[in-house]
């Protein structure tokens, strides 16, 4: 479903205090943010934000950024925040591919990438979130050890990102084709997307990749 335009919604991200716009045009360091020196995960492409904020109020010692590349998608996202909200993430209103430029080189200890756009044409695969051009970015942002947690339904955004991940060489240290029926499962935070798709009786893939 296409989300209606809602005048004022930038402005609203602009002035609202869990949300950071356009960092990467006003010479913004991400690191900064919170003022402290906790790990660092971050979430592309963060929908309506239900699994950004589960996961950082499961995970206190944590700060977690998630990134929306849609102001329509972002502006909904700040709108869901409550009083008892964690106050450990930000709303990110701006692309993924611009992490080299908001985040020094080697202080991401996570990324999710949660039912990213498959993109089924090959003429645009080069959009996927797991073509070598974004794991080339990735390697500069994540530490040593860093981690790709990938979530999707796609089965052929899956193989591919496995394919890619692997000529890249990364290590794949965990890997489903059923995170619903596996040992994954139990302390597994679902998505919007992934509640829905769960309901529908699909089944979902999920990786963990691991930067040698």
């Amino acid at each position: 479903m296409r989300l209606r335009y809602v005048h004022g919604q930038y402005e609203y991200l602009q002035n609202h205090e869990k949300a950071i716009t356009e960092p990467e045009k006003r010479g913004y360091m991400l690191n900064d943010a919170f003022k402290n020196n906790n790990p660092i995960h971050v979430e592309l492409g963060c929908g309506k934000g239900k699994f950004l904020r589960e996961t950082a109020l499961k995970n206190p010692q944590v700060n977690f950024f998630g990134f929306e590349k849609s102001v329509k998608v972002a502006y909904r996202c700040a709108k869901c925040v409550i009083e008892n909200d964690p106050d450990n993430y930000f709303v990110v209103y701006s692309n993924g591919d611009i992490l080299t430029d908001v985040f020094e080189p080697k202080s991401i200890e996570r990324i999710y990438l949660n039912f990213s756009d498959p993109w089924p044409k090959p003429s645009h695969y080069k959009r996927r979130l797991t073509h070598k051009n974004f794991l080339d970015v990735y390697r500069k942002v994540l530490k040593d050890g860093g981690e790709i947690h990938m979530k999707t339904d796609n089965d052929d955004l899956f193989e591919y990102s496995l394919q890619e991940l692997e000529a890249d060489n990364w290590e794949i240290v965990m890997c489903t084709r059923d995170l619903h029926n596996s040992p994954y499962a139990e302390d597994n935070v679902m998505t919007e997307y992934e509640q829905r798709f769960t309901e529908q009786g699909k089944k979902i893939n999920k990786l963990l990749a691991r930067l040698k």
